[in-house]
């Protein structure tokens, strides 16, 4: 936009320069004709001059040409000012009238507004033969006499004038080709700047596609060759990943240890509860060590989560984790004899940790077998753009409408004679959350209970 309303504004301003230099070009020209026409007059007789040929440009012989000179006499009143050029002899007194250029005809000059410039000169105006609107340079010069029997000099205006319609016409003109002109190299100029912010921007557009790869973790660092201005870009942008995967790391290091720090005497204190005679305080000891582990398993789950949030380039494939736990619960569950099938598309991915999704997807299975009777359905399929769905189902009881909601409340147990600690869709919905994720349960196509859960997907 500043390009274009430069360029306008440059525009305006060449075409009012070269309507300048037309007008001072056709002053200098006014100025040169009345030089000479000034030079070629001589006085002959009272109130009358005579140029003798010595004043010849055809282009005052041309009627209405557009050039003209007129020479009027100033010592007597306007009225008596009427001579023929070529006088035959008469016996009537001479009266002068002013001298014309043949392109005037019959007509005379009126000069309006009128406006003083050097050696006694004056500018104006003025409208001519055939609607011509006239540029007119008026002086006023005192003549020497030339000819016997002439007491004194003769003053005179003298006024030549031409037709600024061929000024306007050039000026039309050079405006037209002007503006042709700057609309060819407007859009010459708008083509090279696109071309030049695509060009010069494309190092920065390489960046940005890097650190997509990087947020949906197929590249773990900034990788390519980039430009000198972009290069210590690249470089602060790769430490920062760097620095932000090391506080991550000590700070998952540190919730690891205190989670065993605390597991270890939760463990002793299980232990001695078990083995201890049956007494009330027993009791509360094994009640309120099981409750601690509940709330440190379910919280440790939750730092994981949210610290692996903070780490780019995390990808995990979401068939190799779901075929392993597969494996693994088919031994846990190898009394019963569940058939685990798995489904998913293929190179499904998920925006995140391996550790938060076999977390979140060995819940659901493992929920799933510890109700199903004999067959566990997994699906895995992508969703809309940056989703992905996956659905767990089991042939087991299911859960009643009123009841699904309360299901994953944390540390609900719906059924006691089923071994766990109601800790299992809690962890699950709260480490999806963290991630941007839902948990939903429904009525499965196998008679149980179908739970799905929503993620980020990765490309």
């Amino acid at each position: 936009m500043w390009c274009v309303f430069c360029l306008i504004t440059g525009g305006f301003i060449l075409s009012g320069l070269f309507r300048g230099a037309i007008q001072e070009s056709l002053d200098d020209q006014l100025r040169f004709d009345l030089d000479g026409l000034v030079a070629a007059a001589e006085v002959d007789g009272p109130g009358h001059v005579t140029l003798e040929n010595r004043f010849a440009d055809p282009r005052f012989e041309r009627v209405f040409s557009g050039w003209y000179w007129e020479i009027e006499p100033e010592d007597q009143p306007p009225s008596a000012t009427r001579l023929a050029t070529t006088q035959a002899a008469t016996s009537l007194p001479a009266v002068a009238q002013p001298e014309t250029s043949r392109s005037l005809w019959d007509q005379t000059i009126a000069p309006q507004g009128l406006v003083n410039g050097d050696n006694n000169s004056q500018w104006g105006y003025a409208e001519g033969p055939d609607g011509q609107r006239l540029r007119v340079l008026v002086r006023h010069i005192a003549l020497p006499r030339t000819a016997e029997g002439i007491e004194q000099a003769g003053r005179f205006r003298f006024v030549v004038a031409s037709s600024v319609n061929e000024t306007e016409t050039d000026v039309l003109r050079f405006n037209r080709t002007l503006l042709w002109s700057f609309a060819f190299f407007s859009l010459g100029l708008l083509a090279a700047i696109a071309i030049q912010v695509r060009v010069g921007l494309m190092p920065l557009r390489a960046v940005s596609e890097a650190l997509a790869r990087i947020r949906e973790g197929r590249a773990q660092k900034l990788e390519g060759e980039f430009p000198a201005e972009i290069a210590p870009l690249a470089t602060e942008l790769n430490g920062l990943i760097a620095h932000s995967s090391e506080v991550v790391g000590r700070a998952r290091a540190h919730v690891a240890n205190l989670a065993h720090f605390l597991k270890t005497p939760l463990t002793v204190l299980a232990n001695e509860a078990a083995t201890a005679p049956p007494s009330p305080l027993a009791d509360t000891v094994s009640r309120q060590v099981v409750s601690m582990r509940r709330q440190v398993d379910h919280y440790l789950a939750r730092a994981r989560a949210a610290g692996a949030l903070d780490v780019l380039g995390s990808r995990t494939d979401v068939a190799a984790s779901l075929g392993d736990l597969s494996r693994v619960l088919t031994r846990m569950h190898l009394e019963k004899s569940i058939a685990i099938e798995v489904d998913v598309t293929p190179a499904l991915a998920f925006r995140g940790e391996r550790e938060d999704f076999e977390e979140m997807s060995g819940n659901l299975l493992d929920n799933a077998c510890k109700w199903a009777r004999s067959r566990v359905l997994v699906k895995a399929a992508p969703l809309e753009p940056g989703r992905l769905v996956l659905t767990v189902e089991d042939d087991g009881p299911g859960l009643p409408p009123e009841t699904r909601v309360g299901g994953i409340e944390r540390g609900k147990r719906l059924d006691e004679s089923v071994p766990g600690t109601g800790l299992g869709l809690a962890i699950v919905r709260d480490i999806s959350k963290l991630y941007g994720g839902t948990l939903t349960l429904a009525e499965a196509s196998l008679g149980g209970l179908k739970v799905c859960l929503e993620l980020p997907r990765s490309a």
